[in-house]
């Protein structure tokens, strides 16, 4: 396999996994609308691009290609913009939280095109893409095995798998982030019904050992001990207005039309949207989670 790649998307993710990859033995041709985001990565093997049309031009066929940037329509464009200048037999990766139907659609599109398209989910925050990710793969079985060795850089031993055809990786990401937001709920009522004791508990030493041998430890346990040592118990600097990014409301919205009960998932993803108007201590956990797994904003 040829450790060549082409990489558009820059942003927090993006540039911690092409990091990783340069540690790994890749070059990679990256390109970002921002210009500050590629001079601050252009060096040695990563070498920075004005255009998609210069990044696809710079990479020799077939190209291997990654997207990192928001769902929706700016991926559309984006393919817009790749397709006029790609060939057959190119390979694109679409590495954010696409909605898996609209991933099966651009398989589909790209496959009339000769072009493959593999679907990622990618897991584990900032931390992840850096040092060794949970990886999660739709698409072609031959274009998977084919470039296996990308996952296989990018993965934490054991953390990565194919999971079926078109739309899989998306659909396996999508239930992960609906687990994801459940979990975190039970964690932020938890802490807030011990701030709310009359015990004068110690938050931060709770959550620390919470995270040692318990049932409940956990990562998501490490970055509350984490937000509780940046923020502070009160967290009076961060928003208990809670944002979310769609693959919670997704995996509700699938789940009610295949006819499976998801109360905890709804019901977190309920409070995040009440938060708005009634924003609370356990919004202020939510956020300094997400904050410290993704780089969030906490306002």
């Amino acid at each position: 396999m040829n450790k060549i790649i082409g990489f558009v998307g820059l942003g927090k993710m993006g540039k911690n996994i092409v990091l990783h990859l340069k540690e790994k033995g890749w070059s990679a041709v990256v390109f970002d609308k921002d210009q500050k985001a590629i001079t601050a990565i252009r060096s040695g093997s990563v070498r920075g691009v004005s255009s998609i049309k210069e990044l696809v031009q710079t990479l020799q066929p077939p190209r291997l290609i990654w997207l990192m940037i928001p769902a929706g329509k700016p991926i559309d464009d984006t393919l817009q913009d790749l397709l006029s200048n790609l060939q057959k037999g190119d390979v694109l990766i679409d590495g954010g939280n696409s909605f898996y139907e609209d991933s099966i659609k651009r398989a589909k599109m790209l496959a009339r095109k000769g072009i493959h398209f593999l679907d990622v989910g990618t897991s584990g925050g900032m931390e992840g893409a850096r040092r060794g990710a949970c990886i999660m793969i739709g698409g072609e079985k031959e274009i998977f095995k084919r470039y296996e060795g990308l996952f296989s850089d990018l993965a934490v031993p054991h953390g990565y798998v194919y999971a079926g055809k078109s739309g899989a990786g998306h659909f396996v990401k999508m239930v992960h982030n609906g687990i994801e937001y459940g979990m975190m709920q039970a964690i932020a009522e938890g802490f807030t019904v011990l701030k709310k004791s009359s015990l004068q508990l110690d938050l931060e030493k709770i959550a620390d050992v919470y995270n040692h041998g318990s049932i409940i430890e956990s990562r998501l346990m490490q970055w509350l001990v984490d937000a509780l040592r940046v923020f502070g118990e009160e967290m009076t600097n961060v928003s208990g207005s809670v944002s979310h990014t769609g693959e919670g409301e997704w995996t509700v919205k699938t789940a009610k039309r295949m006819g499976v009960s998801v109360p905890v998932i709804k019901k977190s993803f309920e409070f995040r949207l009440e938060s708005k108007k009634k924003p609370s201590y356990t919004g202020r956990v939510l956020s300094a989670l997400r904050n410290q797994f993704g780089g969030h904003a906490i306002k």
